[in-house]
């Protein structure tokens, strides 16, 4: 593109080299323009003129705050509340009332979500918002609640404060828009504390086995995350959530993922739905 710096194949072997070592993050021989873009303002509020001395920035950093900066402007973090609404309804319909009725009948485990690559947190949200519409009066007796994950420190960031412009919520049902969100500026709608204090967000490295969680969970979404693996990663994460996911429980990914036969010990449910066997 014309105007941004050249990157040459010895710098973007170095960048996504240590994308994949540190993240199991895979960009192929063909996103050196992408790079380029995302990176360019970077080196301009570094001083640098060129990706040359950014790689020996980023070699002589050893405090590794800028390969966080790295993540951040490379990874892609835009969702919206409600996505792939099919999900929602599985969980809706099949998921949480057959929780309900198990607890009824003798001790389970706690109720836990995960929300792994939760981007901005719209995913979080969400979830929060069905499980409170779901649960109805059991809501309080089983204290559910949700951990939100992601590599990412900007999009973290936005997620704890819970603040998404109007255009995040165009699939959401509007009753529960002006239910759970207040409007707070111009075209700016914040979480409310009811599904908003259900949520823990924390900064996570998928690629980091074993998992420092206490506890295992009933369901975890983890989508459109394994696109950026290639196979090796995919399978070493597939496995990884298998660990922490209740006997019974549920993994979400996304619509254009998919999990082949004979890869995990998951159980095909339905397009992007797998179940852990009891």
């Amino acid at each position: 593109m014309e105007g941004l710096p050249a990157v040459s194949d010895a710098d973007y072997g170095y960048i996504s080299g240590l994308l994949y070592d540190r993240f199991g993050i895979q960009f192929g021989d063909k996103k050196k323009v992408l790079v380029a873009g995302r990176l360019a303002k970077r080196l301009r509020e570094l001083g640098l003129s060129s990706f040359s001395e950014y790689v020996r920035f980023l070699q002589g950093d050893t405090t590794g705050k800028e390969l966080v900066e790295l993540v951040n402007r490379l990874t892609t973090n835009h969702s919206y509340l409600y996505r792939e609404r099919e999900h929602f309804d599985f969980l809706t319909t099949e998921i949480l009332p057959s929780f309900v009725a198990r607890e009824k009948h003798g001790a389970m485990a706690p109720l836990r979500i995960w929300s792994a690559g939760c981007a901005a947190g719209e995913e979080a949200h969400t979830i929060a918002i069905i499980m409170r519409e779901v649960l109805g009066s059991e809501f309080k007796r089983l204290d559910p609640s949700i951990l939100a994950t992601d590599i990412s420190v900007d999009a973290l960031k936005e997620g704890q404060i819970g603040r998404y412009p109007e255009a995040r919520f165009r699939e959401l049902p509007k009753q529960w828009l002006t239910k759970y969100f207040q409007k707070v500026d111009g075209e700016m709608w914040e979480a409310l504390p009811p599904i908003h204090g259900m949520i823990l967000f924390k900064r996570l490295n998928l690629m980091n086995m074993p998992y420092p969680f206490k506890g295992s969970f009933e369901v975890v979404f983890c989508r459109n995350v394994m696109i950026y693996f290639d196979g090796a990663a995919r399978q070493k994460l597939v496995n990884a959530l298998y660990e922490v996911i209740n006997p019974g429980g549920y993994l979400f990914i996304g619509h254009s993922e998919t999990l082949q036969r004979g890869e995990s010990l998951f159980r095909y449910i339905k397009p992007a739905i797998y179940r852990k066997e009891v």
